[in-house]
């Protein structure tokens, strides 16, 4: 994957994608989403719309399964596609989506070690509702690791980084221009392997283990990995750290403008190599 192309079509995705997608608030939007999620994925398999309910209507999470070169327990990467009220979802979270579409067709041309479950989420913005569902339907399936990408594009080389906890602040950069990476503690080899892989990509990273699935502190439990973690499942969270950083979390404001686009593509990449090592 040369870069170049790999943010050339990462842009094609997030021009479909950023949009108000409310399932209830913007029901248009929200439905050409995940018709355009379909149709991208599509290209590389079968991809199965699984159903759950809330609120009284059906809702879907959508699955494309990839093989791997050998019969070893997946790595499950997933991102959600809705987006609050209001809000057009560049960052939050049509990159998560996008480079989760860019990944799809790396490993359908260029199979992984190990199998590969890509998972587009429904309803995270309404309590981790679709994540939840896909784990329940896992019925203790056994899965090597998740992977929750949630916002990958903003970044800023000011000191504008904040943290749940004023002590981190002496253990993590001031500077905006990371990822993070949160995963429970029994990933710390991979959150090793992954910034090793991120930092060959030119991606400067942070990862922060957590005991107790999170809930010390509960600013770590905010995506698609929490369901995971609850169910003793090895996940992390990738992420720019949102509001932490982002000044148009959840906001109007939040549009491809904002967006370090050659960032997203070096964090593209590194993720690419990382998933395919383990």
């Amino acid at each position: 994957m040369t870069h170049d192309a790999v943010q050339g079509r990462l842009v094609a995705h997030l021009q479909e994608l950023i949009r108000e997608r409310d399932p209830y608030m913007a029901t248009q939007g929200h439905y050409y989403a995940r018709q355009y999620i379909h149709a991208q994925l599509e290209q590389w398999g079968a991809v199965a719309s699984i159903a759950f309910s809330d609120r009284g209507r059906d809702h879907y999470n959508l699955c494309l399964n990839l093989p791997g070169r050998q019969a070893l327990a997946p790595v499950v990467i997933g991102a959600h596609y809705d987006t609050v009220p209001g809000c057009p979802g560049a960052d939050d979270n049509a990159t998560g989506v996008a480079v989760l579409l860019e990944l799809a067709r790396l490993f359908a041309t260029q199979p992984p070690r190990r199998p590969v479950h890509l998972v587009a989420f429904d309803l995270e913005e309404y309590g981790l509702v679709g994540s939840r569902a896909y784990v329940q339907s896992l019925q203790g399936q056994t899965i090597h690791l998740m992977l929750s990408l949630e916002m990958l594009g903003y970044c800023a080389g000011e000191s504008v980084q904040t943290y749940p906890v004023s002590a981190m602040e002496y253990l993590y950069p001031r500077t905006g221009d990371f990822i993070a990476l949160i995963g429970n503690w029994q990933t710390i080899p991979m959150l090793w392997r992954f910034q090793r892989a991120l930092g060959g990509a030119g991606v400067n990273c942070a990862w922060l283990p957590m005991v107790n699935r999170g809930k010390p502190l509960p600013a770590t439990r905010r995506s698609d990995h929490a369901p995971f973690w609850d169910a003793g499942y090895n996940a992390i969270m990738v992420t720019d750290t949102a509001d932490l950083r982002n000044p148009h979390y959840h906001r109007s404001t939040d549009t491809l403008a904002t967006l370090d686009l050659a960032f997203l593509t070096r964090v593209c990449l590194g993720l690419g190599q990382g998933i395919s090592a383990l």
